[in-house]
C-alpha cells in the first residue's frame, strides 16, 4: 500500500511528467537556442568560442540523429543505390481484378449505348444497354460466388437499369421500359428512384392512357418536396396537358393557374388561353391573354449588345459575345414568345369581341402597352389577313394601305401584301407599283422581288423578270420561290440546259416536292430523254401514288415507247382515280378494240358518251362497238337513237342504211332518202360559204381600188366575212360540236395535266401548270424575320 498514491494527496496532477523528455533530443527548439547556433557560426569573435559542456553534448547528439537519418555516407538523391526495381505487375487472375475488369466493361457499354442513341442509331443503343445489363449480372454472380455481396456497386446497377429503360422506351417497346423502370422503383436500396415515375407516366402518355399517366405523374408529385420547385412545376404542367387531352378544361385550367401563380412561364400561359378558348370564357380570355405578355423571359436587353464608340476594349467584348451561344438562347426564346403571343392573339381576336376586327384591336392596344410593342404592326397585318380570309378584301386594301406611312419593315411587308393581292386580281399595274414601293422601302425583301418579276412576267419580259428572280436569289439563296420561278422563265425563253439546273438544285432542297419532279420530267420530255421523264415520273408518284394526271402522262410516255401493256396498266390506274379524263377513256377504249375485246370497250364509250353528251362520236363509237361484236340488233338501236338525237349526221345514216340492208329490213328506204337529202344539203352549204368567201374577196379588192366604192362594198363583205367565219366555226355533220375549238388557245399556256375544271386538284398540280410561276403565299410568312 505504500506504493498506492491517492489523487490529491501528494500530486496535483494525475498525468504530470507526461511529456517530460530529455532536452537533449529537442531538435525542434534548436532554432531558437541561442548557444546552439553561436557554436555553428565558426567565426564568432575570431577565436574558438568558449564551449560549455551542455552545447558539446547537444551538438553531438544532433550529429548521431543527423547520421542515423542520412546513412554512413552522405548521399540525399540516392545515387549510390543504383536504378529503382521495376513495378510489381497486378495480378489479373485475382477475383478482385476480374471484379475491376467486368465493372470497366459495363460501364464502357453504358458510355457506348448512349453515343449510339446520341447518332439515332436506336437499335445499336438498345444492343449495347442489354448487353450491359447480361455483364452486370455476371458481375454479381460473381461477387456473390467469393463472398465480396456487401460490396455490390449499387450506383453501377441503377446505371445499368435506367439506360435500359430508357433505350426500350426509345425504341418503342413500352411494355418492357415500364417493367424495367418498375423493377428499379420497387427497389428501396435506390434512393430518389421515385422520380423514375415521371418517365413512366410520360410513356402512359405516348400510349394515351391518359388516366395512369395522371396517376403516375401525382405520384412523383407526391415524392418531390417543395425544394424542388422547378421540377414541380414541370410534373403540374405535363398533368395539365394530359387533362386537355382527356377534354377535362376545368382540372386542366386549376394546373395552370397554379403555375402562372407560383412561376408564370409562356407555355403554361398559352395553355391558359386554350383552355379558356374551349370553354368560351370570353373575361378569363383576356385575363390570360394579360398575363401572357408580362411573363417575364429573363433576357438582358438588346441596347447591351450596341457597341459605343467611347471604350474600344468593351466594343470589342460586345463584338465578342453579340452571337454566342448565350444571346442565341436569348433570341430563340424571345421569338419562341412572340410566336405564342401572335398565335394567341389570332385565336381569340374573333371571340373576345362581336366582331373580329374589335377584337383586333382591343389586341393590339395590349400589345402595344407592352414589352413587344413590334408586334402591334404584325398583328394589324393579320387583321387585313382575316379579311381576305372572309372575302372582304376592300376591307384588306384599305388596312394593307394604313401601313403606307410607318416604318421601313411593315411598309414593305404591307406593300408585298398588296402586291400579291392586286396580281390575283389581274391589276397588274397596281401589282406592279406596289411591288415597286415594297422594293423601295425595303430593296432586300426577296418576296417584293419575286412579285416584281411576276408582274413582268405575265407581261413578257422575260429576260427582265429573270433578273428580278436572280437578285431574290442574291438576296436570300434559300428563297426557293425566287429557284422555282427562274426555272420557269428559263423554260419559257427556250434555255432548257439552264431551266433543268435550277430545279435539279430545287429538288435537292425539296426532296419531294412533286411540282419540283414534274417539272423535271417535263424538262426531260422536251429535251428528247423519256427514259429520263419516265424515271421522274415514277418518283413523283412515288410521293403523290393518286395523281391520275401523272399516271395518265406515264401513260402516255410508255405508248410513245412503244410499250402498251405498261401504258395500259397506267392508263387503267389512271381511270380508277379518275373516271372523267376523256383523253385516257378514248386511249382505253381504242386499247380494247385494237385488241379485239369491243365488248369492254363499250363500257369506256357509254361514260364518255355520259361526259360529252353533246358529241356524236362517243354514241358512234358505242354502235360501232356493238357492230364489230356482233350483236348487230343492239348496234341498230344503238343508230336508231343517235339518229333521233342528231338527224343530220350522216356517217350515223350510213351505218344505218347499211345495217338495214344486210338485215334485210324495209327501213332502209327511208333512210337511203334522209341520207341523199342530208348530203343534198351538205353540198349547198359549202356553196353558201365558198360564195360568201369569194364576195368577201371581191369586196376587199374593190376597197383597195377607191375609197368610195370600198365604203360602198364594205357593208357587204363584211357581212359575208362575217357569215362565213361564222359557218366556219360550225362543226360538219358527221364532226362533234365544241363550244370552243382547242386548236384557238395558245399551247405554251396549256395545262400539261389537263383543263384544271375536268380533274380535282392533286398534291402534283396545286398551283403549278407548265408555265406557272410560284407566288408569294399572302400570310404573315411574308414579314421579315
Amino acid at each position: 500500500m505504500e506504493n498506492v498514491h491517492l489523487a490529491g494527496e501528494e500530486d496535483d496532477d494525475l498525468y504530470s511528467g507526461y511529456n517530460d523528455y530529455n532536452p537533449t533530443f529537442d531538435t525542434e527548439e534548436l532554432d531558437n537556442d541561442v548557444g546552439f547556433q553561436q557554436a555553428l557560426r565558426t567565426s564568432h569573435g575570431r577565436r574558438p568560442p568558449v564551449i560549455s559542456a551542455s552545447i558539446f553534448w547537444k551538438a553531438i547528439s544532433i550529429t548521431i540523429i543527423l547520421l542515423c537519418f542520412l546513412g554512413s555516407t552522405f548521399d540525399p538523391l540516392g545515387q549510390s543505390k543504383g536504378p529503382a526495381p521495376p513495378l510489381e505487375s497486378k495480378n489479373e487472375d485475382t477475383p478482385e481484378e476480374k471484379i475491376k475488369i467486368l465493372e470497366k466493361k459495363v460501364n464502357d457499354l453504358i458510355e457506348e449505348s448512349c453515343i449510339a442513341h446520341v447518332r439515332g442509331d436506336l437499335q445499336l443503343a438498345l444492343e449495347k444497354a442489354k448487353d450491359a445489363g447480361r455483364k452486370e449480372r455476371t458481375l454479381v454472380r460473381q461477387r456473390d460466388q467469393t463472398g465480396t455481396a456487401d460490396h455490390i456497386n449499387l450506383d453501377l446497377t441503377y446505371s445499368v437499369l435506367f439506360n435500359l429503360a430508357n433505350q426500350y422506351a426509345n425504341n418503342d417497346m413500352f411494355p418492357e421500359a415500364l417493367n424495367t423502370y418498375q423493377v428499379i422503383v420497387k427497389n428501396k436500396m435506390f434512393t430518389n428512384a421515385g422520380r423514375l415515375k415521371v418517365n413512366m407516366a410520360n410513356i402512359y402518355f405516348k400510349q394515351k392512357n391518359y388516366p395512369k399517366a395522371i396517376k403516375f405523374y401525382r405520384m412523383a408529385l407526391d415524392q418531390i418536396s417543395n425544394t424542388h420547385k422547378d421540377m414541380r412545376i414541370k410534373i403540374m404542367q405535363n398533368i395539365g396537358v394530359v387533362f386537355i387531352c382527356m377534354g377535362q378544361y376545368s382540372d386542366a385550367i386549376s394546373s395552370f393557374e397554379h403555375i402562372m401563380t407560383e412561376s408564370p412561364n409562356i407555355r403554361t400561359g398559352f395553355n391558359l388561353i386554350l383552355c379558356y378558348y374551349a370553354i368560351g370564357d370570353r373575361e378569363r380570355m383576356k385575363k390570360a391573354f394579360q398575363k401572357l405578355i408580362y411573363v417575364p423571359l429573363g433576357i438582358e436587353d438588346e441596347e447591351k449588345y450596341t457597341p459605343s464608340n467611347d471604350d474600344p476594349h468593351a466594343n470589342l467584348v460586345i463584338e465578342a459575345i453579340k452571337n454566342d451561344q448565350l444571346h442565341q438562347m436569348e433570341r430563340e426564346r424571345k421569338a419562341l414568345a412572340e410566336k405564342y403571343i401572335m398565335t394567341a392573339a389570332k385565336l381569340i381576336a374573333p371571340a373576345i369581341e362581336a366582331s373580329f376586327a374589335a377584337g383586333f384591336d382591343w389586341c393590339v392596344e395590349m400589345v402595344k402597352s407592352s414589352q413587344y410593342v413590334e408586334l402591334a404592326n404584325d398583328l394589324e397585318i393579320s387583321k387585313a389577313i382575316t379579311y381576305l380570309r372572309q372575302k372582304e378584301f376592300n376591307q384588306a386594301v384599305e388596312t394593307l394601305k394604313m401601313f403606307e406611312k410607318k416604318d421601313t419593315r411593315v411598309k414593305s411587308a404591307a406593300a408585298t401584301n398588296l402586291s400579291f393581292l392586286y396580281f390575283l386580281e389581274k391589276d397588274y399595274d397596281q401589282a406592279d407599283r406596289y411591288a415597286d414601293l415594297a422594293m423601295m422601302a425595303d430593296r432586300y425583301n426577296p418576296a417584293a422581288l419575286i412579285n416584281k418579276g411576276n408582274t413582268l412576267f405575265v407581261r413578257g419580259d422575260h429576260e427582265k423578270a429573270g433578273e428580278f428572280f436572280k437578285e431574290a436569289l442574291r438576296n436570300d439563296s434559300s428563297c426557293t420561290e425566287a429557284l422555282y420561278n427562274l426555272g420557269l422563265t428559263y423554260k419559257r425563253l427556250g434555255r432548257l440546259e439552264e431551266a433543268l439546273d435550277c430545279f435539279l438544285k430545287l429538288h435537292a432542297i425539296l426532296r419531294n416536292n412533286a411540282q419540283v419532279m414534274y417539272q423535271l420530267a417535263s424538262l426531260y420530255e422536251v429535251l428528247d430523254d423519256p427514259n429520263q421523264a419516265i424515271q421522274w415520273l415514277m418518283q413523283l408518284i412515288s410521293v403523290t401514288p393518286t395523281d391520275a394526271q401523272v399516271l395518265a402522262k406515264l401513260g402516255e410516255l410508255y405508248d410513245g415507247e412503244g410499250d402498251k401493256s405498261q401504258a395500259f396498266q397506267y392508263y387503267y390506274e389512271s381511270f380508277r382515280y379518275f373516271p372523267s379524263n376523256i383523253d385516257v377513256i378514248e386511249w382505253l377504249g381504242a386499247y380494247y378494240i385494237d385488241t379485239q375485246f369491243c365488248e369492254k370497250a363499250i363500257q369506256y364509250f357509254e361514260r364518255a358518251t355520259l361526259i360529252q353528251p353533246t358529241q356524236v362520236k362517243w354514241q358512234l363509237m358505242v354502235a360501232s362497238c356493238y357492230r364489230r361484236s356482233g350483236n348487230y340488233q343492239k348496234a341498230l338501236e344503238t343508230y336508231k337513237d343517235i339518229h333521233r338525237k342528231f338527224p343530220e349526221n350522216t356517217e350515223c345514216l350510213r351505218f344505218l342504211v347499211r345495217l338495214c340492208t344486210d338485215m334485210g329490213l324495209k327501213e332502209v328506204q327511208d333512210y337511203a332518202t334522209k341520207l341523199k337529202k342530208v348530203e343534198k344539203m351538205k353540198e349547198i352549204k359549202e356553196q353558201r360559204v365558198k360564195s360568201a368567201r369569194d364576195n368577201s374577196a371581191r369586196g376587199r379588192r374593190e376597197g383597195s381600188a377607191s375609197s368610195d366604192s370600198g365604203h360602198s362594198s364594205r357593208g357587204p363583205s363584211a357581212r359575208g366575212e362575217r357569215l362565213s367565219a361564222r359557218l366556219r366555226s360550225l362543226p360538219d355533220s358527221n364532226e362533234p360540236y365544241e363550244a370552243s375549238s382547242q386548236r384557238d388557245i395558245d399551247a405554251s399556256y396549256l395545262d400539261p395535266l389537263g383543263p384544271q375544271l375536268e380533274r380535282p386538284k392533286t398534291a402534283a398540280k396545286k398551283r403549278i401548270e407548265e408555265d406557272e410561276f410560284a407566288d408569294e403565299e399572302l400570310g404573315d410568312d411574308l414579314l421579315p424575320d
